[in-house]
């Protein structure tokens, strides 16, 4: 029998309407939700497998311009590893006693770059290796101790009130937007046979993902819940065939490469200090700061599109600072480590949320665990970094569009017909675009960029330091901090009125302090609730 009023019947009066904004209708496991264990288990090794191109990435950038393949090719995979070990144990720290948003943490692109202008420094004096690692634990850490200040001294959360969606929509855009370029996407070397982009794999894994995703969807939880597992997985065992098979050739940017992971180790060691001791110099910390600055504007960004993903309400300043000091500590754990990068929150889990709906803070817990174990045992680490470019370059092609479009969909709260608005847009996102690019094309990187600015006229003196060139040089590169910081200074000089620019709206739907229980909140309620009662006389 229908459960439907019948014409003249009253109706049910349904639950009252909610203040949650309505990206919360595709969520299947909220913030809060704890799917069963072996779920999760799942679920959080998908939400880590999005973001395996980074976090492989990254590590192989610093091993091969420091050397190491040629060095210390066994010490390889003990780097990949340490960053896996460093992302698990961030990710615990930050949703159990930083912001607690469901979001991964792990190496930074935004400090990738200082980290390379250092090495490329130490290379020319001869340093090797452990000493360039060395150098580079100092300045991540002393730039985590900074961004920890940022943070717990409330200096990031006291910038909200001055940053409306007109801020936010072009910051959270340009994550996306400025991934295009992913070297897994836009692969030009078409030298060697193999070596150039395979667009079919690309294709092929593009497909699966969104037809899972979007298509099958409602056939079958399974396709809701695991699209990128099973797209990934599916297009790796694809691409292995064809690799045994012989018609990938050995070297060729879609080669499954089965004989690394054979040869690694059972067990690595990944302990503190395991390069030696931090090396501390000025001018690397301050390029390293640099980079964390750019970093710390992105996750103001990450912390916006997850709770609007997770169809929360914009996070108080109180969840931000708490955020960004926990990134902070996340920095300075990364160094001691000795990754070489910092830690910051990551794009693609962010998006992984939006493709899948599966917002748990438990599974993205549970995924970290698997993660530390991962880093520890040297056959996973290798096995990660076997999945081929290509593959990576469909998954990120599938998400971080969508993480533009959920940056956009900020614009909603603001008026659209005001031309001072649809201006501070559109010029943030193309400065955003437009800077990062010609700073990647200055030739000889940072360096290059320092001796051109040495020669501006009257100023070459005071811009042509390293410290300030370096600093421009990395904040310049980073398409979201561009972007973001021209729309700060228009949206908050040119005049318009709070409901105008859309603050009004985003108070209206931002979550009070009080409904951000930070973990020293409770630690000092538990303190109180054990003080004895005063005695009466």
């Amino acid at each position: 029998m229908s459960d439907d009023p019948i014409e003249g019947d009253i109706a049910p009066e349904g639950p009252p309407p909610s203040d949650e904004p309505e990206a919360a209708s595709f969520v299947e496991y909220g913030i809060e939700d704890k799917p069963p264990l072996g779920e999760s288990i799942l679920l959080g090794f998908q939400h880590y497998l999005t973001m395996i191109g980074a976090t492989v990435a990254i590590p192989l950038a610093l091993a091969g311009a420091m050397g190491m393949f040629e060095t210390a090719p066994g010490d390889v995979g003990r780097l990949i590893g340490t960053f896996f070990v460093v992302s698990g144990i961030a990710t615990l720290a930050q949703t159990t006693i930083g912001n607690k948003y469901p979001i991964v943490q792990g190496g930074t692109f935004s400090m990738l770059a200082p980290a390379l202008a250092i090495i490329g420094v130490l290379a020319s004096q001869g340093v090797g290796y452990e000493g360039m690692l060395q150098h580079l634990m100092g300045a991540v850490i002393v730039a985590g101790l900074v961004e920890v200040a940022i943070g717990y001294f409330g200096v990031m959360g006291a910038l909200k009130r001055y940053v409306s969606p007109i801020v936010i929509a072009p910051t959270i855009a340009l994550i996306g937007l400025a991934l295009f370029s992913a070297p897994q996407i836009t692969n030009p070397n078409f030298g060697a046979p193999g070596t150039g982009q395979n667009w079919w794999l690309v294709g092929l894994t593009l497909v699966l993902i969104v037809g899972f995703s979007q298509y099958l969807d409602t056939y079958h939880r399974t396709f809701r819940l695991f699209p990128v597992l099973l797209g990934i997985g599916t297009a790796w065992i694809v691409a292995f065939a064809l690799s045994w098979a012989g018609v990938f050739p050995s070297g060729s940017t879609s080669y499954v490469d089965i004989g690394a992971v054979m040869s690694a180790p059972l067990i690595q060691p990944v302990v503190p200090f395991q390069w030696g001791m931090p090396q501390f110099q000025l001018s690397f910390i301050i390029g390293m700061i640099a980079g964390m600055l750019a970093s710390a504007i992105e996750s103001f960004g990450d912390y916006h599109a997850v709770a609007r993903m997770a169809g929360k309400g914009a996070p108080s300043k109180k969840r931000i600072d708490h955020g960004i000091g926990m990134e902070g500590l996340g920095n300075a754990f990364a160094g001691i480590m000795g990754t070489g990068n910092g830690s910051t929150s990551y794009t693609e889990n962010v998006g992984a949320i939006g493709i899948t709906g599966v917002a748990s803070r438990y599974v993205v817990q549970i995924g970290a665990i698997v993660m530390i174990i991962a880093g520890y045992i040297g056959f996973v680490g290798q096995a990660f970094a076997t999945i081929p470019a290509p593959i990576v370059g469909g998954l990120y092609i599938a998400m971080f569009g969508q993480i533009a479009a959920v940056g956009l969909s900020q614009l909603q709260f603001v008026d659209l017909d005001s031309n001072r608005n649809v201006f501070i847009v559109g010029f943030a996102l193309f400065a955003g675009l437009a800077i990062p690019a010609y700073m990647g094309n200055v030739e000889g990187g940072a360096a290059g960029f320092q001796e051109g600015l040495s020669q501006v006229a009257l100023l070459g003196g005071v811009l042509g330091s390293e410290v300030i060139a370096t600093t421009v040089f990395v904040i310049g590169s980073t398409g979201m901090a561009v972007g973001g910081i021209i729309a700060f200074f228009l949206d908050n000089t040119i005049e318009g009125t709070a409901e105008e620019r859309g603050i009004t709206e985003l108070e209206e739907m931002s979550e009070d302090d009080s409904d951000f229980d930070a973990f020293f909140d409770r630690f000092s309620r538990s303190s109180e609730s054990e003080e004895p009662a005063p005695r009466a006389d």
